[in-house]
C-alpha cells in the first residue's frame, strides 16, 4: 500500500528560506524525514497568495526525500476563517479527489492550516469523505535541533458546528434517497429502517441481515448500499450477489470458496470462488437459510477469520469483504430445527433489518407506479401514462385485501411494464387496468405462493397433517394463504367472512377466525407475514 498525506501549506510554520531553514522544524518537510514513515506522494493544498512557498516546500520536500512525489493543489480561500466557506472549498476538493483506498493508505496532516481549516478537516475524515487517518506531527526538543520530531497518528473529539452539520444532514438524506432509489416512499416504518440502514453502512464493516419476503427489494438495497460505499471511498472491490437456493453440495462448496483441480470429478482446473472475487467489495448473500450445514462452517470461519480453504487446497487464501445477507425465513426458527447454526446466526445479526412486502406498504404503491412508468420511459424511450379512471381503476384494486403481491414489488414491476407495453397510443386505459387485473387474479388463484402440501407442512408438519380429513386440509390450507396475504387478523377475517359478516349484528371477524386457527392449534404469529415485523 501506498502511503498518501493530505494537508495544507502552514502560512506560518512552513514559512522559512535560506540555509538556516534545515535548522528550523517545517512540519510539511519534517513529516517527509522520518526513517519509519515512507510517503509516497503528498498532496499539498495551499492559497494561491502562498504559490512561491508551497513550491519551495515542495522542493525541499523532494530534497529530503526523492521517493515522494509532490503534488500541488490550489484551493481558493477569500476567508479562511469562515468555516462555512473552508468546509465547502475542502468539501469540494473531497468530492472530486479519485481516491483508491484499494493500493493507497490516506493521512491527513492537521498540523498546518488554521484550526478552522483543522477542525474542517476532521470533519470530513470522520464523515469519511475522505477515506484516511488523521496524522498530528510535534517539532523536536529545544535541544535537537534539525531533528524532524515526532508524529501521532491520531483521532480527535470536536464539537460540531450547526452550519456544517446542516450541510452534513443533507448529503445523508441525499444517501438515504440514493438507498431507496430516489422513491419518495410514504411508509414511515420503512423510511425508519432505510434511516438506520444508511448509518450502519456508513459507520460499520460488520455484517448486515436483511430479513423480509421474496421481492420486497433487499437485493436492490444491497447493491446501493456497495454503490453508496464505493462513492465515499470505503469500498474498492466488486459487488458479489449469490443466491444460496442455487446451490447444493459439491458445487455450493466451490462456487463460494473456489477449489483446485482434481479436487472432485469435473474440477478440470483452479476455480477462485465468489469470496475471494469479493475481496475488498461486498459480497450479498440471498436465500442465506437456504446455505448447507458445511457451506455455514465454512462461512463462519471466513467472516472471522477472512481466511479460508478452497476445496482440495492446503493453504489458505485471503479475502476481506462486506458481508450482507438476505432472508425470506424465521432464521432462528431454522436454528431450533437443526437447519442453521446458531453461532453463524449470531455473527450475522448484529444488525437485522426487517423490510415489509408491498401489502404492508400501501401507501407506496403509488410512488413506485410513478417509479416504474419513468423507468419504462427511460428505457423504451416512450412516455406512458394512465388516464385518470384507469389509474383510480387500478391503484383501487392494489391497496385492496384481493391484491396478493405474492412477489410483492416484481409483481407491481411486472405489471407496469405489461400495461406500459399494451396501452394504445401512449395511455393505459380502463380496458388495459381490466385485463392486467385480470391476468394477475389468475396468477394469484393458480396458488404460486405455494402448494397446499407446503403450507401445511410448514404451519403444521407430516404428523398433524396425517390426523386431518381431506375437507379440513383444502379448507385450512386456503384459510392460511389468505392469512399470509394480509396484515392483520381482522382484515383477513373480513376477507374470509365478507358474506357471513353481513347477516350479523356485531362482526368479530378477527375472533372468529382466531377460534379457528385454534381448532388445529395454530396461532395468528406463526402465519402472518407481518410477525417478525422489527428493527434491531
Amino acid at each position: 500500500m501506498k502511503t498518501v498525506v493530505i494537508g495544507l501549506i502552514g502560512a506560518t510554520l512552513d514559512r522559512s528560506q535560506g540555509v538556516e531553514r534545515w535548522n528550523q522544524w517545517r512540519p510539511s518537510v519534517s513529516l517527509c524525514q522520518h526513517e519509519d514513515l515512507l510517503v509516497s506522494r503528498f498532496e499539498l493544498l495551499y492559497q494561491e497568495k502562498y504559490q512561491a512557498m508551497a513550491e519551495a516546500v515542495a522542493a525541499d520536500i523532494r530534497s529530503v526525500s526523492p521517493e515522494t512525489e509532490v503534488v500541488l493543489r490550489l484551493v481558493e480561500l477569500a476567508q479562511p476563517w469562515d468555516f462555512e466557506e473552508v468546509y465547502g472549498a475542502l468539501h469540494d476538493f473531497a468530492r472530486s479527489y479519485p481516491f483508491d483506498p484499494e493500493t493507497e493508505e490516506y493521512l491527513v496532516h492537521i498540523t498546518t492550516g488554521t484550526h478552522v481549516a483543522q477542525i474542517c478537516l476532521f470533519l470530513l475524515t470522520e464523515a469519511r469523505y475522505i477515506p484516511a487517518k488523521l496524522i498530528q506531527s510535534s517539532p523536536p526538543r529545544r535541544e535537537a535541533h534539525g531533528e524532524s520530531g515526532r508524529y501521532d497518528i491520531i483521532d480527535l473529539d470536536l464539537s460540531k458546528y450547526d452550519r456544517i452539520a446542516t450541510r452534513v444532514r443533507q448529503d445523508t438524506q441525499s444517501d438515504i434517497s440514493f438507498l431507496k432509489s430516489g422513491i419518495q416512499t410514504r411508509n414511515a416504518a420503512f423510511n425508519k429502517v432505510i434511516e438506520e440502514l444508511e448509518r450502519v453502512a456508513m459507520r460499520s464493516t460488520d455484517p448486515i441481515l436483511l430479513m423480509g419476503p421474496t421481492g420486497a427489494g433487499k437485493s436492490l438495497l444491497a447493491r446501493r448500499v456497495h454503490e453508496l460505499k464505493r462513492t465515499r471511498g470505503q469500498l474498492g472491490g466488486r459487488f458479489i450477489e449469490v443466491n444460496c437456493a442455487t446451490l447444493k453440495g459439491d458445487q455450493a462448496l466451490s462456487t463460494l470458496f473456489g477449489h483446485r483441480k482434481g479436487a472432485f470429478t469435473g474440477a478440470s482446473q483452479d476455480r477462485q470462488g465468489l469470496l475471494r472475487e469479493a475481496d475488498k467489495g461486498l459480497l450479498f448473500l440471498d436465500e442465506i437459510g437456504e446455505l448447507g450445514v458445511d457451506e455455514q462452517a465454512m462461512l463462519l470461519r471466513a467472516i472471522e477469520e477472512k481466511s479460508f480453504f478452497p476445496m482440495g487446497a492446503d493453504m489458505e487464501v485471503h479475502s476481506d469483504f462486506q458481508l450482507i445477507c438476505g432472508t425470506n425465513r424465521d432464521l432462528h426458527r431454522s436454528v431450533r430445527e437443526g437447519a442453521f447454526r446458531e453461532d453463524l446466526l449470531e455473527r450475522i445479526n448484529l444488525w437485522t433489518f426487517y423490510f415489509p412486502g408491498l401489502r404492508e406498504r400501501p401507501e407506496d404503491i403509488e410512488p413506485n407506479i410513478e417509479y416504474e412508468l419513468e423507468q419504462f420511459a427511460k428505457k423504451n424511450s416512450r412516455l406512458i401514462r394512465f388516464s385518470k379512471e384507469a389509474r383510480e381503476d387500478f391503484l383501487r384494486f392494489a391497496k385492496s385485501g384481493e391484491a396478493c403481491w405474492t412477489a410483492n414489488f416484481r409483481d407491481l414491476n411486472n405489471a407496469i411494464i405489461r400495461m406500459a407495453t399494451l396501452g394504445p397510443g401512449g395511455r393505459i386505459t380502463r380496458q388495459t387496468v381490466a385485463d392486467e387485473i385480470a391476468r394477475l387474479r389468475r396468477k394469484w388463484t393458480r396458488g404460486e405462493d405455494g402448494s397446499q402440501e407446503d403450507i401445511l407442512n410448514e404451519v403444521l408438519g407430516a404428523e398433524k397433517i396425517a390426523g386431518l380429513d381431506l375437507f379440513d386440509r383444502v379448507q385450512l390450507a386456503e384459510v392460511l394463504r389468505v392469512c399470509r396475504r394480509t396484515r392483520s387478523m381482522a382484515e383477513a377475517g373480513r376477507i374470509l367472512f365478507a358474506v357471513s359478516r353481513t347477516e350479523r349484528k356485531t362482526a368479530n371477524d378477527a375472533d372468529r377466525l382466531r377460534k379457528y386457527l385454534g381448532r388445529f392449534g395454530v396461532e395468528w404469529r406463526s402465519v402472518s407475514p407481518s410477525a417478525s415485523a422489527n428493527v434491531h
